[in-house]
């Protein structure tokens, strides 16, 4: 099941996706929060997929504005360094342990709106990732049970101030500016997705293609990095997992390519879909 949030008529709503179309998820069921049916999610998968269907009243998705699954992330939480190419490509060694950092929940930002590139610098950079919703709580996970604990997946672009990343050894705020966090365009549930890992990855910018993997790749994979987290904090549903990004980012290019105003970034993912968002200034 693919499960969105929208804004139609200025107001926000849930949906499940069927094909080009949106089917409206009544408002007794659900509200208007998509963190409200992953956290009830046992009792009303039935119901909704009954809706699914029955649903006779469909909106096209070219007549509603996309907006990230998750308004409001509890944790927002980046593995860097996770595919061998892309640690090739950045003069690093590979890590011995997983490299964790946080992006904010300012950047949460729909799949299809403008991003900015900020007063503050113009070394901005793509990266597109697999991103793993949390939905059942847990800590000290085992790995081979990690699946559990995921409610879905989303295609997620970890957009990188590159400058402010790379002037400490902690790249938080090189990660967290204003608009950062495209994400979506929807969470499609993880029994419709199966294995994680056997997803094609790709990345264009103005139509050029920059970043092109496959999930299989992930120097950790994503029941690596459940387990770890939870040895440390306490996953909660509606928590968000950027898993890493492939080689091919601009920084690394010879010469260096950096996004500038008017650029046009794609990242998609098998079976997940795409986003895709313009570059503004600020």
């Amino acid at each position: 099941m693919r499960i969105a949030r929208y804004l139609v008529d200025g107001e926000s709503r849930v949906g499940i996706v069927l094909g080009n179309a949106l089917a409206p998820i009544p408002k007794n069921l659900a509200g208007s929060d998509v963190l409200s049916i992953i956290e009830q999610w046992d009792l009303l998968r039935p119901l909704l997929e009954d809706l699914s269907h029955r649903s006779d009243a469909l909106l096209p998705l070219s007549e509603v504005k996309l907006l990230a699954p998750i308004g409001r992330p509890g944790k927002i939480l980046a593995i860097g360094l996770n595919y061998a190419d892309h640690i090739a490509e950045s003069g690093l060694q590979p890590p011995e342990q997983q490299v964790w950092f946080s992006k904010h929940v300012n950047t949460v930002h729909p799949p299809f709106e403008p991003v900015q590139i900020p007063a503050a610098s113009d070394k901005v950079d793509y990266e597109v990732e697999l991103v793993a919703v949390i939905g059942k709580s847990g800590r000290h996970i085992d790995r081979n049970k990690a699946g559990d604990h995921v409610f879905g997946y989303c295609v997620g672009n970890d957009v990188s101030v590159r400058d402010w990343q790379l002037a400490t050894p902690q790249w938080v705020l090189g990660k967290s500016f204003d608009t950062h966090g495209p994400f979506g365009p929807w969470i499609t549930t993880s029994d419709e997705v199966g294995d994680p890992h056997r997803l094609s990855i790709r990345c264009r910018v103005n139509g050029e293609l920059r970043q092109s993997s496959n999930t299989r790749h992930l120097v950790f994979n994503v029941w690596d990095q459940i387990a770890h987290l939870s040895r440390a904090m306490t996953l909660e549903p509606g928590d968000i997992i950027y898993t890493g990004t492939p080689g091919g980012v601009g920084w690394a290019m010879n010469p260096r390519q950096v996004l500038k105003v008017g650029d046009t970034v794609r990242c998609e993912i098998e079976s997940l879909g795409a986003i895709e968002n313009s570059f503004v200034s600020e």
